[in-house]
């Protein structure tokens, strides 16, 4: 009965399931964003390693393009800061690394690279994961590249060779996933760095470094260590592990408060659409529902029949709004230049209870919708109603 009740109105009914798709597919695509936004800044916070990042003034930015949104690009300092550092109270360990942007490998042409200068006897940044991958350090001319690397060589080949900044390197292994921005990189000991400078026109000198990494003591205040650095170091600007990319969460929190603007106003709109639907279909079938009740049906059996027709319908328009909703978040996904350079991905597990989310939230705005209406048949006295007919 209740599919026949659908097919006798399929206008009503399909403007009723576009609705709910149109509701559920906003909020797929919402909570697709802000996860895996938050969930990219998570990862990368979680796993730096270090608790402070220290960078020249007004490269903040810079440091957060490269470990946030895989963006290359280069800033540098002197390299006498390190010691410096070393010297603030609360400071327990330190490393420098250096950025430089490439643009070709010997090989074949390959997108712009982060290559990232390290030193191997301070580092604890890159060190942990090159341990379980190469089990030594490397030697001078030698490189090892992250995981999402255009020089990957998770291709069958043992060992390549790419020229560098006029440098011959040879590619001896790829690192783990570390859902960071560092995973497009390519890593070389910092001794090359003189060879670069000599070979190429690379825009930074043998004493130059990009930024400094900062392990804090035990019982060191962060805040206090941050404020005695650009207190007494005019010239450097300190990131706190836990603020790395606060800059996109902020435009991030005010794309979401757009978003859930508009899924409270479609929320209102698609509850009044769907009690004024069924209120409509609850008069038609005025007389039906009385007919039942004077044979024997009891209110359980109304509801059940009316409940029935309710979920099929939310269940319908729910699970389109996932499909467009999904299908919306893969295509902007590779246009969205917030989106596109972000280092983590949705799981299926993910995306899985992100579609269940919106089936329930579908569903449950049908159901009460429908509610007042039903409500008000179930009551119906059926002598009455024939009276009336």
């Amino acid at each position: 009965m209740a599919f026949r009740n659908l097919r006798r109105r399929p206008l009503r009914t399909g403007i009723l399931v576009a609705a709910l798709s149109l509701m559920v597919a906003a909020l797929v695509f919402a909570l697709s964003f802000v996860t895996r936004v938050n969930s990219s800044i998570k990862l990368t916070s979680d796993r730096l390693g270090a608790d402070l990042l220290i960078v020249p003034t007004g490269a903040r930015g810079g440091a957060e393009d490269i470990l946030v949104e895989n963006r290359a690009t280069s800033f540098y300092m002197n390299k006498s800061f390190v010691d410096r550092i070393k010297k603030i109270e609360g400071i327990d360990k330190v490393s420098a690394q250096t950025y430089l942007v490439t643009l070709t490998g010997l090989c074949c042409s390959v997108p712009s690279s982060m290559v990232v200068a390290f030193n191997q006897e301070t580092d604890f940044i890159v060190s942990p994961w090159m341990k379980d991958k190469l089990g030594r350090k490397l030697r001078k001319g030698e490189a090892i590249v992250g995981s999402e690397s255009a020089f990957n060589i998770n291709l069958g080949l043992v060992e390549m060779e790419a020229k560098l900044f006029g440098s011959v390197f040879s590619m001896v292994g790829v690192l783990d996933k570390t859902g960071s921005g560092l995973d497009t990189a390519v890593f070389i000991s910092d001794e090359n760095i003189a060879e670069i400078v000599k070979n190429s026109d690379a825009d930074i000198k043998p004493d130059q470094i990009s930024v400094i990494f900062a392990k804090l003591k035990k019982d060191a205040d962060p805040y206090m260590v941050m404020s005695e650095i650009e207190n007494n170091i005019i010239e450097l600007d300190v990131v706190m592990r836990k603020d790395i990319g606060k800059s996109l969460i902020t435009t991030l929190g005010d794309i979401s408060k757009i978003f859930y603007l508009t899924m409270v106003l479609s929320t209102i709109l698609s509850l009044f659409l769907v009690w004024a639907i069924f209120t409509a279909i609850a008069n038609e079938r005025t007389r039906e529902v009385g007919i039942m009740r004077a044979l024997g049906a009891k209110e359980k059996h109304v509801v059940t029949l009316f409940l029935f027709e309710v979920l099929v319908l939310g269940a319908i328009g729910s699970i389109v709004g996932i499909v467009a909703g999904t299908s919306l978040t893969l295509i902007m996904a590779q246009s969205f230049s917030i989106l596109k350079n972000l280092p983590v991905d949705l799981t299926n597990f993910t995306r899985t209870v992100i579609a269940f989310a919106g089936l329930l939230f579908g569903t449950g705005i049908c159901v009460l919708g429908a509610l007042s209406p039903v409500q008000r048949l179930k009551k119906l006295e059926p002598l009455l109603v024939i009276k009336q007919e």
